[in-house]
């Protein structure tokens, strides 16, 4: 902690001698190729899109957005952020999917005294103990989703459930939430991250005979697992649970059909009736011919959060005492309606409960159907001690 709070005193000492900047450099560095491309292109989409509308700036400075893969690799992605931070030098930080690849990347953008804008990854430890005033998470915590989740279940009477997520910290976190607001029997199976056959877990499922599932399974995981769990007949016996992120956009449009009457939990809906998300869904069908995922909508986000606050601080972004305030402040319209940064620089929100079923249009698609959580802190906030 001394270590963490010193390189911030550090770095308010600047303060005093910064300037305006020319342009605003970010550094996006994502999943972009392999099973889990989807999510970041889709958090890449709605990024791009927002930059688009403010007319390719950010707070009125000309934006410059470089970005890399990291073939969710950790290795990779700390090979191209360090590139980003030492040799191109970039404002901001953004565009990780997967908790284990922000733990990875996360000591190196700090040390940098550059701001992490996270769009999606919300690992527990940045919430509670390893707290930075350099991150903040315009998303979610890990846990939360699943937490939500984990109510309805409990809500909803089922008494043994079966929980399938992978093995590596997001996983973990999303076991910890559900658990932590549903309290019937669990059982619960760890795949490998990237895993797309799930003959073997399905054949265990049967055995176990539950009386629902609760997957987290991102990208093409989930994709594969559903259109699989589907054909062995599963979903004529066992009601389907799963984080929105399990169960979006993304998932409906490769799977179909056979994702009609499943639950699942989000903080964001393309349905969701205010002018800013009414006008981000429009844009984004219009620009990219498919319907935004709770990714591309943090990510659009992100990229609001940042032109707000450079916005704030007329461009000073040296000033990193100021540009601390000015994101913490979160001046910005959010596609989700309305939300504060709690003291751990995580969101304090609203969850809703999604059914897929078919919209007016014929789409398979999402419909929210109600409120899980009204301002909903996570779990670790207590164990942050930043300030």
């Amino acid at each position: 902690m001394p270590t963490r709070l010193t390189v911030l005193a550090a770095a308010l000492m600047l303060a005093g001698s910064v300037h305006a900047a020319d342009k605003v450099k970010v550094g996006f560095v994502s999943t972009l190729s392999g099973p889990g491309a989807g999510l970041g292109v889709d958090i890449r989409d709605g990024f791009n899109l927002a930059v688009k509308q403010l007319n390719g700036k950010l707070g009125g400075l000309p934006a410059e957005i470089l970005i890399a893969d990291d073939q969710q690799s950790p290795d990779v992605a700390k090979q191209a952020t360090d590139k980003l931070l030492k040799r191109d030098k970039v404002d901001f930080m953004t565009g990780v999917v997967f908790s284990n690849i922000m733990l990875a990347v996360g000591p190196a953008v700090f040390q940098n005294q550059t701001f992490y804008i996270s769009a999606n990854a919300g690992p527990s430890q940045y919430a509670g103990e390893q707290c930075n005033p350099f991150f903040f998470n315009v998303a979610w915590q890990n846990d939360n989703l699943h937490e939500a989740v984990g109510k309805v279940v409990q809500d909803k009477g089922f008494k043994n459930v079966m929980i399938v997520t992978p093995n590596y910290p997001g996983g973990k976190d999303a076991v910890s939430g559900f658990k932590r607001f549903y309290k019937g029997q669990t059982e619960e199976m760890y795949t490998k991250l990237g895993q797309l056959d799930y003959a073997a877990e399905l054949a265990q499922i049967r055995a176990a005979k539950p009386d629902a599932l609760f997957f987290f399974l991102p990208g093409g995981m989930g994709i594969n697992f559903v259109k699989q769990f589907v054909a062995s007949g599963l979903s004529q016996q066992t009601q389907l649970f799963a984080p929105g992120f399990s169960a979006d956009e993304d998932v409906i449009k490769a799977v179909g059909a056979p994702m009609m009457g499943m639950f699942n939990s989000s903080h964001w809906a393309h349905d969701m009736e205010n002018a800013e998300n009414k006008r981000f869904v429009a844009e984004f069908e219009k620009e990219y011919k498919r319907l935004p995922s709770l990714y591309a909508s943090q990510g659009y986000d992100a990229a609001l959060m940042m032109d707000a606050a450079v916005r704030d601080v007329k461009g000073n972004l040296g000033d990193k005492k100021a540009l601390q305030k000015a994101l913490e402040a979160k001046r910005f319209k959010s596609v989700r309606g309305d939300f504060k940064f709690n003291s751990n620089h995580y969101p304090v929100q609203n969850y809703y409960l999604r059914a897929i079923g078919k919209d007016a249009q014929g789409r398979v698609t999402n419909k929210t159907m109600g409120t899980i959580f009204t301002n909903h802190a996570d779990a670790y906030v207590a164990q942050c001690k930043m300030k």
